[in-house]
């Protein structure tokens, strides 16, 4: 009897330094690797949930298996961007010339975003000459390394200071933008290339942008002999669209359009930005008023009328010193899961900086 307790207290301790050599070994399911002993707390308990269980499946083809969810991206549109003027003055007087300055406060966020977009107000060039234009504005060459220290991924060039400097500043700042690996949108070398889809791929989905302003005259318009901007109107957008859906898993409209410090769209506006949405675009992206506009959806679709200033000297008022950027969250097939604000004001030294997250229903 003695040896049968002997032995039955001796089974129960070889049981428990078995299992407790199991469950202290590092398992590895698939590409996902952790170890018991170094798991803890509410945090992990959904993948130990998860991964426990396909561990004493019956079926071991279940046990290989890891169930992958689709990925989702991050896209973050940004308003009104000028590096020149006031914004130099405060970036040489108190940033000691190094163009990362403006973006200081708010960079971090910045690059959360698998993409971002913003609008260039000023040529980023030594070349050319002030044309004579009420207000022409050409950024310092140190400026381009501020937007990649930002994380811009592309830049719409298609707007009312695009030739402030003249071909040859405008020629530059593409030729900048390249070799900083920042795309452009709205502009080119020839009529085929404004007019054809700038195309940032994140992983397998691409994502594709066409740019447009409302402004200007036919001297900046692309030719197929000379660079310039896209000519605008409703029937070559649609062409241009339609040709673009054929290449991309979402598509972005931008727009330079409206009116100059007022909070509601124009009849303009509205009409242009519902006609985009119908011939399929994804999303409309609006700037240029300086101030914020509402967004509103259309067909399902989001147009944000107006991001407002970003980064730009306009001290005069609260609406010029502040603005939102609009953050989507889509899918890899360019589904939209959800949409967001993301409001910021402007320092005294033009350095915008998060205040406040605002989800918009979808």
């Amino acid at each position: 009897m003695k040896a049968k307790s002997v032995l039955f207290f001796l089974g129960i301790f070889v049981m428990g330094v078995f299992l407790s050599l199991f469950f202290y070994r590092e398992t590895k399911l698939g590409n996902i690797s952790f170890s018991f002993s170094e798991i803890g707390g509410v945090k992990n308990t959904r993948t130990i949930q998860k991964n426990v269980k396909n561990l004493i499946t019956e079926n071991p083809k279940e046990s290989e298996k890891i169930e992958e969810e689709e990925k989702t991206y991050t896209l973050l549109f940004t308003g009104d961007i000028m590096l020149d003027r006031g914004v130099k003055t405060m970036t040489e007087r108190h940033g000691g010339g190094d163009y990362n300055f403006p973006f200081l406060n708010i960079y971090e966020d910045l690059r959360k975003a698998d993409l971002l977009f913003g609008n260039l107000e000023s040529m980023i060039s030594d070349k050319g000459r002030d044309l004579g234009g009420l207000y022409s504005f050409r950024a310092d060459p140190r400026a381009m390394s501020g937007l990649s220290f930002a994380g811009f991924d592309i830049v719409s060039l298609a707007n009312n200071h695009t030739f402030d400097y003249g071909r040859e500043a405008f020629e530059d700042t593409m030729k900048r933008l390249t070799k900083e690996e920042i795309a452009y949108t709205g502009a080119g070398f020839s009529k085929e290339e404004v007019h054809s889809p700038a195309i940032i791929n994140l992983d397998e989905t691409k994502v594709g942008f066409l740019g447009y302003t409302t402004f200007l005259y036919p001297y900046a318009f692309a030719t197929n002999e000379r660079s310039g901007i896209t000519d605008f109107s409703l029937e070559k957008m649609k062409e241009d669209i339609k040709n673009a859906k054929n290449k991309v898993d979402f598509l972005a409209v931008t727009f330079h359009y409206g009116d100059e410090y007022q909070k509601k769209p124009n009849e303009n506006q509205i009409l242009l930005s519902q006609r985009a949405i119908d011939y399929g675009a994804d999303v409309v992206i609006g700037h240029h008023p300086h101030v914020t506009q509402p967004v509103e959806k259309y067909e399902e679709k989001y147009i944000a009328y107006s991001l407002g200033n970003f980064v730009f000297d306009q001290y005069f008022s609260e609406e010029t010193m502040s603005g939102f950027m609009l953050e989507m969250e889509i899918k890899e097939s360019g589904e939209v899961i959800e949409a967001s604000k993301v409001y910021y004001r402007l320092n005294d030294y033009y350095q915008p900086k998060v205040t406040k997250r605002e989800k918009i229903s979808h």
